[in-house]
């Protein structure tokens, strides 16, 4: 009997998982697809996955299997209804997690893993829910006849016995085959109470029957749907594989550099609630990006996502802390980065007071970890500055944008509305280094149209680029580049990635 009990403990607890994971992506705004993760698989099944995400019939089955898989599964294991069965669907469907993303290749936020990550575990647990019995309600009712046949055979034989002893186990089997009830019951009130505002956001976003007022705006969002095709250009730094155009952070931390718009910070910030950067992390990777520089302080949403969503975006850091960039690689390195590099500012600064032994120690620091290290400019002086005391990172992290913008004032000191005030001169020396280089700011922090900042960073030398945008630009800002690239880029420096 305890047997049986801890395995329909076992047997619940895989559901609610199960159960859980399926609703959360059926959820979700925009809806939920699977392409980022097939589209990143690398192992030997990689050319089916890749097929599979490139394809978009296959794509969409894949993706309503997948979610439906895991609701129909999770609620046949809570249930206890075609356990056996159900639990060897979720094993196959696992075994297709490792497939796609074993955790040798794939790196997890879950922890350090070489064959044995929790997908496994979870399928040798559903290999004992297949193999030893639990109370269910499937099997209670299969055998229920046979146990009432039996019953009536005891009866005969024992005429004058009370059959309150005969059918006290059977109403023991059949409480402990219903106590997944309630277990039903508290999932429902829990989910529903943690994501009902779902489906107000789902109709916040429909668009309207009718627009009334002459002052009213219209905007459409672009979404995935608008994709001509997936950015499929990427280079390499040390070990990672990264998209020629990949995300920035600032706007989800909420530096925003907005000049004069004193509230856009907040503005900001209060937009990008941990759903919002999750669909947005979600289309960037659908559209071919795979990674987002940023801060260490937005470690805990990319975790969140990475847990949670089972995204792969990477994640570069810049390693800002207000102790110094050592204290911001040890923050990092506990939220997974799988880069590291000098912030611009803490470079410029650090240079400017001749500290490049510490810029030295930081970049060995970095690379011990086994991670490339990187240094971060605003100002030209800063690169030269580095070389000039051979000091050679794996990848530079420059600005690179124009300066014929309206808020632009290269002749008096920058307030936030300039970052390169020698865009040509950083040209002419970057061309000289063999590193690869990601321009950055190339935007200008939304003063120039990416039309003109995209093409104008590439022909500059820039071997990739980060630019921070809301959902709503990332499709946009992908066929953009789409066409840019497979343009003839006017560059003289040689692709360095």
């Amino acid at each position: 009997m305890k047997k049986n009990f801890v395995m329909t403990l076992l047997r619940m607890l895989i559901g609610w998982h199960f159960l859980y994971e399926g609703l959360y992506k059926l959820v979700q705004p925009g809806g939920w697809s699977a392409e980022g993760y097939l589209r990143t698989s690398q192992w030997f099944a990689a050319p089916l996955f890749h097929k599979m995400a490139a394809t978009p019939w296959l794509l969409k089955t894949v993706d309503l299997m997948n979610m439906w898989g895991l609701v129909l599964i999770g609620l046949a294991l809570i249930v206890g209804l075609l356990v056996r069965p159900a639990a060897a669907a979720g094993f196959v469907l696992l075994l297709f997690y490792f497939v796609a993303q074993p955790p040798f290749l794939a790196p997890s936020a879950d922890g350090h893993f070489l064959w044995i990550d929790r997908n496994v575990v979870e399928a040798a647990a559903l290999l004992a829910v297949m193999l030893v019995p639990s109370y269910n309600l499937g099997s209670y009712i299969a055998a229920l006849p046979r146990k009432l046949f039996r019953r009536k055979l005891k009866q005969e034989k024992k005429e004058g016995e009370a059959e309150a002893k005969v059918a006290s186990p059977e109403r023991r089997e059949l409480l402990l085959s219903l106590s997944s009830l309630p277990v039903i019951g508290a999932f429902g009130y829990a989910f529903f109470r943690k994501h009902g505002p779902v489906w107000e956001r789902k109709n916040l976003e429909a668009k309207p029957d009718a627009v009334t007022s002459a002052t009213v705006k219209s905007f459409e969002f672009t979404d995935i749907k608008d994709l001509k095709k997936p950015l499929d250009r990427y280079g390499q730094i040390g070990n990672l594989k990264l998209s020629r155009m990949f995300l920035g952070g600032n706007l989800i931390g909420g530096w925003a550099h907005a000049r004069d718009l004193i509230y856009v910070d907040k503005l900001v910030k209060a937009y990008h609630s941990d759903w919002r950067v999750f669909r947005s992390f979600h289309m960037a990777e659908q559209c071919g990006m795979n990674a987002i520089l940023c801060n260490p302080q937005l470690g805990r949403v990319i975790n969140d996502y990475w847990k949670k969503e089972g995204g792969k975006i990477q994640f570069i850091s810049d390693c800002g802390h207000k102790d110094g960039p050592m204290a911001g690689v040890r923050a990092s390195l506990e939220g997974g980065a799988h880069s590291c590099y000098i912030q611009g500012e803490i470079s410029d600064r650090y240079v400017r007071d001749g500290k490049y032994k510490e810029l030295e120690e930081s970049l060995a620091f970095i690379r011990k970890q086994g991670l490339p290290a990187g240094i971060g400019a605003h100002k030209l002086e800063t690169v030269k500055g580095c070389v000039e005391h051979g000091i050679v990172p794996d990848y530079w992290v420059k600005t690179i944008h124009r300066t014929d913008y309206w808020s632009a004032r290269p002749e008096g000191p920058r307030h936030d509305n300039i970052w390169c005030d020698n865009p040509e001169d950083t040209a002419a020396f970057m061309e000289k280094l063999e590193q690869p280089w990601i321009g950055f700011k190339v935007l200008a922090a939304g003063a120039i149209q990416p039309k003109v900042g995209f093409p104008f960073a590439f022909n500059s030398g820039a071997d990739f680029i980060c630019v921070g945008m809301y959902d709503f630009q990332i499709v946009d800002n992908v066929n953009l580049i789409n066409t840019v690239l497979d343009a003839k880029i006017d560059r003289k420096r040689p692709w360095r990635a």
